[in-house]
């Protein structure tokens, strides 16, 4: 299941810098979602603050305003 939220003011958003799609997981408000960025794409999600596993395996914390770019499966977060 991929869900991406397009536009709002304030969410975190994530590039996969990486040639194969990368898999998240997030979860928001209790629900757990896997998102699903494709190779170049850019993808706003969690407005309002989440708890997200990288594809390495990294958990975050996230407020809900940084910048992620995904690098050989591993998370830059600005």
């Amino acid at each position: 299941m991929s869900v991406a939220m397009i536009g709002g003011a304030a969410a975190a958003s994530v590039t996969n810098k990486d040639a194969q799609p990368q898999v998240l997981s997030v979860t928001e408000d209790g629900n757990k979602i896997e998102l699903v960025v494709e190779a170049g794409a850019t993808v706003s999600f969690c407005p309002a603050g989440c708890f997200v596993t990288m594809p390495s395996g990294d958990r975050e914390t996230l407020a809900g305003s940084e910048d992620i770019d995904i690098v050989n499966g591993g998370a830059v977060i600005k």
